[in-house]
């Protein structure tokens, strides 16, 4: 993270300069700390002092997520692009082209831990925390409709043969899927069992 030190006449002047040097265009692009405030010395001459600061470059988070996970597909040699979705409340970085299946891998594990890493590079520096998410031409959205189909099944045949179902190991997020979908059925309960990596759910009729 570049940082520099400046000084001027006043503040002001010296966030002019800083703007320049980190090739900034607001204040606000840029974080800075006055080392020294300026004096006008005697009679206005004499021994005055300027201003002095440093100020580095605001991280953008996103910006950062973003080469982060470029630089992971350079890597890997695979053919995939990514395009950048805002959504008010989180970013979503897509992935399309011809190799989505190496990205997502299996059950979404590639994705899950991509997604993790990207938030860690994108965090590093940020003075809050912000929230990206890593999906492939809609994969959570496809996974999250067969999750809550498999509950629903699983549900049913935990009702007709009164016996509980135990779901193979998924990771926090899938568990919380298979949960809500099934909160509003009275005729069953669910929790999760076990340790992580091998946590899973368990389907229990009442």
């Amino acid at each position: 993270m570049k940082t520099v030190k400046v000084s001027g006449k006043t503040v002001e002047a010296a966030i002019t300069k800083a703007l320049d040097e980190l090739n900034a265009t607001t204040k606000e692009d840029i974080d800075f700390q006055v080392v020294e405030e300026p004096s006008k010395g005697f009679l206005g001459l004499i021994g005055s002092r300027e201003a002095v600061l440093e100020a580095s470059l605001k991280i953008d988070p996103v910006a950062e997520g973003l080469h982060f996970l470029q630089q992971v597909i350079a890597d890997m040699g695979v053919n995939v692009e990514v395009k950048t979705q805002e959504t008010g409340k989180e970013t979503i970085l897509s992935l399309t082209g011809d190799d989505l299946g190496v990205m997502i891998g299996k059950r979404g594990k590639t994705l899950d831990s991509l997604q993790y890493l990207v938030n860690l590079a994108a965090n590093r520096y940020a003075d809050r925390y912000y929230r990206i998410i890593l999906d492939a031409e809609d994969y959570r959205k496809r996974r999250r409709e067969a999750l809550e189909q498999l509950a629903d099944r699983l549900a049913l045949k935990a009702k007709r043969t009164g016996e509980k179902v135990f779901l193979e190991p998924m990771v926090s997020r899938e568990r919380k899927i298979i949960h809500a979908a099934l909160q509003k059925n009275n005729d069953i309960q669910t929790y999760s069992d076990g340790t992580d990596p091998h946590r899973y759910v368990v389907i229990a009729p009442k």
